[in-house]
């Protein structure tokens, strides 16, 4: 074989790509880093931590606006805080880089360009002057990210019809502003937006109701709260057409009942999903094969070519941070570390930044009886919680389902509520170990919190709740779903 110059050639430095090359210097192998833009990528710069920053001031807002109803926010101000996050956290992955160069300068380079296959062991560098360079490698890992999707019949400016990827480009609150897309990202955005109190917020939704993925509950109460705030959703609509007139934007929706409506708005969101970025990789040309999402097709993290890898959205699997990190980490140590059990998205957490926020891990109810699994649930509202109460923030619940059998093992769980993201992840191992309910339901937890909430339907499902659900049955739910069919139970052990 021809003597390569690395062990490791990434292509991509967004999440998914600066975690894989980092893993590769545990191992100290010699990795080449390659980004065309930015390090970071979406991780940073129009996504996650964009988004969530303006979240986070939208909830501010709100606080502010519950003491001082006439309370106005300043947008250069919020984009100013959005802004130091962003620097503030490029900064950070820049700088480690850097030193990491200093300090392992025999094993990290990073080099800027667009790169594309040669074959599945070089990859060719475009530098922006247009200077070109070879490089060769064992192993190659793919981690391009991805990018809005856009329908073909809307013109996208990314300044009056916008993407994720537009939403810096405003210079104002606007007045009114239409979402297409009803999914997790859709409805964050529109969520928001509203919750700032300067826009009117409309969303299209196909479905009958928005996040059709999630169960009925966790999405009639995003929608009640969003519904609170002034939204607008478009149930059952489809887009008949959307365009930009004297600067506005006038969309026309069909419903399903015939019926057809025109409206204008000054600003659109187009939130639909992404698209894997696979454009001039040399993916055809090597023989790298894709999947039926367009993006790339992989085994584990492992290509149909055994010494080419992807990780993250390019692979169109779940286009989230933390499963990208985590896929990025995992083919490296299936090229360079021992062999490890194949990874498995059965209990991943997740959060999303609606109102309230949501937190899941593991199945929903509406997959369960989608599988047809028999179980049992139980549902706890956040009104009973002393930590809830106290923040006067009592709106949300508690799901957790479990195999309709003496040993309870979790399927899964929907937290929706203040602090639903710092509830789930015991859950979380105990699903990832497979294990049942009774450890987690004897522990101390801390007084007050939100995973008491947790405790108290564990042990509901015990049947030693301090709190009995046949006494608070509008608070605390416990029922069986078994052969299609769902019925209640005073005690879940009957």
């Amino acid at each position: 074989m021809q003597n390569l110059n690395f062990d490791l050639i990434v292509i991509g430095a967004g999440p998914s790509g600066y975690a894989g090359a980092m893993r590769a210097i545990d191992f100290g192998k010699k990795v080449l880093l390659i980004e065309k833009n930015r390090i970071g990528g979406a991780g940073i710069y129009d996504g996650v931590l964009t988004s969530k920053s303006l979240w986070e001031q939208a909830l501010k807002v709100a606080s502010i606006r519950d003491l001082i109803p006439d309370y106005t926010p300043d947008f250069d101000t919020i984009a100013k805080t959005i802004q130091e996050a962003i620097f503030e956290r490029k900064t950070q992955m820049t700088v480690h880089l850097q030193m990491l160069q200093k300090e392992k300068k025999d094993l990290l380079f990073y080099e800027k360009g667009f790169a594309r296959l040669l074959s599945k062991h070089e990859v060719e560098l475009t530098k922006e002057d247009g200077e070109k360079k070879t490089f060769t490698a064992h192993n190659i890992l793919i981690a391009t990210g991805s990018r809005p999707r856009v329908p073909d019949t809307i013109q996208v400016d990314e300044n009056t019809i916008v993407t994720s990827d537009g939403i810096k480009n405003f210079k104002s609150f606007p007045k009114s502003m239409v979402v297409l897309g009803a999914g997790v990202i859709g409805c964050e955005f529109a969520t928001i937006f509203s919750t700032f109190g300067k826009t009117k917020v409309y969303l299209i939704d196909k479905a009958e109701r928005i996040l059709p993925f999630e169960d009925e509950d966790v999405a009639e109460l995003v929608q009640h709260n969003l519904e609170l705030n002034g939204a607008v959703v478009h149930h059952g609509s489809s887009l008949v057409r959307m365009e930009i007139v004297n600067g506005e934007v006038e969309y026309e929706l069909k419903y399903k009942d015939g019926r057809t409506e025109v409206l204008r708005v000054k600003k659109a969101l187009i939130s639909i999903g992404r698209s894997a970025n696979i454009y001039q990789l040399g993916l055809e040309e090597v023989g790298v094969k894709l999947n039926d999402r367009g993006g790339i097709w992989d085994e584990d993290t492992q290509t149909n070519i055994s010494s080419i890898y992807a990780a993250g959205d390019v692979t169109t699997e779940m286009a989230l941070v933390n499963v990208g990190e985590r896929e990025a980490r995992h083919a490296v140590v299936r090229m360079f570390g021992p062999i490890v059990k194949p990874l498995t998205y059965k209990n991943i957490s997740t959060i999303m930044f609606l109102n309230p926020e949501v937190a899941t891990v593991g199945m929903s109810e509406q997959e369960c009886r989608e599988k047809g699994i028999p179980h049992k649930v139980v549902k706890l509202d956040f009104s009973t919680n002393a930590r809830a109460i106290a923040m006067r923030k009592t709106k949300g619940f508690f799901k957790i389902i479990v195999t309709n059998d003496n040993g309870m093992r979790i399927l899964g769980m929907r937290a929706i509520g203040e602090h639903a993201s710092s509830t789930i992840q015991a859950v979380a191992y105990l699903i990832h170990t497979n294990q049942g309910i009774r450890e987690l339901a004897d522990m101390m937890h801390p007084h007050p919190s939100i995973i008491e909430g947790v405790q108290e339907c564990l042990r509901m499902l015990l049947n030693k709740s301090i709190y009995k659900p046949y006494v608070f049955k509008d608070k605390l739910k416990c029922y069986i779903y078994e052969n299609g069919v769902q019925y209640p139970v005073n005690s879940l052990n009957d």
